[in-house]
């Protein structure tokens, strides 16, 4: 995996600049795993009729599960309801283990989209949402990591769906901060270099059918665009 800058001109690497249409945008990132917050907007708790969390939800979705901006993704058959949702992705960017909150922007590499596409069917059938979480390519990420410096205190996500806007937020409505995310996760487990944090969907979500085009923007990262289709 070569590592490029994405830039006004293009993608550069080296003394090359790479026009984005014309080559493969791979994940900017290749996570051990990636820990996703679930309920972590009081929007988002109201729309799936919710109780707000006393502590952070937590699950994991494994490297499978990584798809890169620009990729097809192709969907589970034979499911009524697979959603989208748009998230802020931290990207971690040392080993590390027992953060203080205090601490918690020193592990941090930068900023990226994440789309969490949850199989609802199978997710209300489980308790360990292995099947309605983690399977193949149900977490597009990209199309960069932007460095902290580069993205605002609390930066705007949005999520279109075919041109049109369903979701916008900022991680200044999330419950549980990125500093609290980081402190409570490293509690338990380590965290590598690369690994992402899914931070949590708005409300909004909504169910993906064949043929559809989601963005995901995060404001100072960019624009995830996935196109979507049912075997």
């Amino acid at each position: 995996m070569r590592n490029g800058e994405w830039t006004d001109d293009g993608i550069v690497f080296g003394e090359t600049t790479y026009d984005p249409d014309e080559v493969t945008v791979l994940p900017p990132t290749e996570p051990s795993k990636i820990v996703c917050i679930g309920l972590n907007y009081a929007d988002h708790a109201e729309e799936t009729d919710s109780d707000i969390p006393e502590r952070p939800l937590l699950f994991l979705k494994g490297p499978n599960a990584v798809s890169g901006h620009g990729d097809t993704v192709t969907l589970l058959p034979d499911k009524d309801r697979i959603d989208y949702e748009a998230e802020v992705g931290i990207v971690i960017d040392e080993q590390c283990r027992h953060v203080d909150e205090e601490d918690a922007w020193d592990v941090v590499r930068g900023f990226t989209c994440v789309n969490d596409l949850s199989n609802r069917d199978d997710q209300r059938e489980e308790q360990n949402w292995i099947r309605g979480k983690a399977f193949d390519n149900a977490a597009p990420i990209g199309p960069v990591v932007a460095t902290p410096d580069e993205v605002p205190e609390h930066p705007e996500v949005k999520l279109r769906l075919n041109g049109e806007e369903r979701q916008s937020s900022s991680t200044e409505h999330l419950i549980f901060s990125i500093p609290e995310l980081i402190a409570e996760i490293t509690t338990y487990l380590t965290l590598e270099p690369g690994d992402v944090i899914a931070t949590g969907t708005t409300s909004g979500i909504g169910a993906l059918s064949d043929g559809d085009t989601v963005e995901v923007e995060v404001e100072g990262v960019g624009v995830l665009r996935n196109d979507f289709e049912v075997p």
